[in-house]
């Protein structure tokens, strides 16, 4: 079998999980440390299939191919014999192969070997960021992204709140936008709110009262996200790209799933956005518009922990009624359900929640981000 070689680069291996968190991720990282930083990067995925949603460039039965200056391997077994970089990333604990661990504590010097962890707002983060794990062979070091000092960023593009400004700020992008997914401006009455959650109760209680709301709502649903609340609450067996179902105020727009950044401009266009798992999570916080996150949940509820951290975090500085409703409101959504009054209170405090939401982005946005963070600690074991 031949042997795959690269010198100063990095391998990043992602199992998808999450259907697209996982590899969102992994994906921007990857084309970041390309574009702004000069290396070059492997990066090893097990379902290319979830992949090509967030990029139509990839091909899912191409064993390698390169995109935008990322070389992407097809994660499969028999694993390669490959050198590695010097830099390896575990993404999220996925588990590297047995046969590319031996590769790394062979080669000399050996190479950096990170587990990329998830992100969490908890306060035990920043005592646990940067420590080893010894391995049989050798050191593994725990990064975890966060939003504080001590821990690791985010990540966020060099250029991505200019971006975003010229983006909000510009009346004929956000209509070309808007043409392009086939939709006129919005209305002055009316709120266009975009919606990537997992399928789960809450999501018809929120389609009730936007259904019987004083307020104007346009959903914007990505295709196959919320299918089944969609189905349920219209009785619609079936609902492709661009159709439209309405129910009194309310009416869901199904569009295509967008590559990443296309989403990204969704979120800056969208006046309320709801996220889930981790990278729209971060994408929302980026766009600086009011959102709702749903976490991605576990069987233990170790999740409620991680979303009263955000939470107690996000909500800090915020004013005292506003503060009040976001934490019903996203407890709510991630729990037994929505209050019957939620959105009109999410209304009532819409204004605050705003500028809370701005103010909090250019405060994270002060902050090393989180690839920058990854080659300058990367930077530091490798002297």
């Amino acid at each position: 079998m031949s042997v795959i070689s690269l010198q100063a680069s990095w391998d990043i291996f992602c199992r998808v999980v999450d259907n697209f968190g996982d590899i969102g991720v992994s994906w921007r990282l990857a084309r970041q440390l390309t574009a702004e930083h000069g290396i070059a990067v492997r990066l090893w995925v097990d379902d290319l299939d979830s992949f090509a949603r967030l990029c139509a460039a990839i091909k899912p039965s191409e064993a390698s191919q390169v995109v935008t200056g990322v070389t992407v391997y097809s994660w499969r077994e028999p694993f390669p014999d490959v050198v590695p970089g010097t830099v390896v990333i575990e993404a999220f604990g996925c588990e590297i192969p047995a046969q590319f661990k031996t590769a790394m504590a062979a080669k000399l010097p050996a190479p950096v070997w990170i587990n990329l962890e998830h992100l969490s707002a908890e306060d035990w983060v920043t005592g646990t960021h940067g420590l080893p794990s010894p391995q049989a062979l050798m050191n593994k070091y725990f990064f975890f992204p966060g939003f504080v000092a001590g821990a690791g960023g985010l990540l966020r593009e060099r250029d991505l709140i200019a971006r975003r400004e010229q983006f909000q700020q510009n009346p004929k992008a956000l209509a070309e936008f808007w043409q392009s997914l086939e939709m006129a401006l919005p209305l002055a009455v009316e709120l266009r709110v975009s919606l990537f959650c997992y399928d789960h109760p809450a999501v018809e209680m929120l389609f009730e009262q936007w259904a019987a709301g004083p307020s104007r709502v346009t959903c914007l649903v990505p295709e196959g996200v919320a299918v089944r609340a969609l189905e349920k609450f219209f009785a619609a067996p079936s609902l492709g790209v661009n159709q439209l179902c309405t129910a009194g105020s309310l009416t869901v727009r199904v569009i295509p799933f967008l590559e990443q950044e296309r989403y990204d401009r969704l979120l800056w266009a969208c006046d309320f956005n709801f996220v889930r798992g981790e990278d729209s999570f971060v994408r929302a916080q980026w766009a600086a518009r009011p959102f709702v996150w749903q976490i991605y949940p576990q069987h233990d509820d170790a999740h409620r922990i991680k979303l009263d951290a955000f939470l107690d975090l996000f909500c800090a500085a915020m004013e005292v009624n506003c503060a009040r409703q976001v934490q019903s409101f996203w407890r709510g959504w991630n729990g037994a359900g929505l209050g019957a009054t939620a959105w009109r209170e999410a209304l009532e405090t819409r204004a605050d929640c705003e500028r809370h939401v701005r103010r909090w982005s250019k405060s994270l946005a002060q902050q090393t981000d989180l690839t920058t963070g990854l080659v300058n600690f990367s930077g530091v074991l490798l002297k």
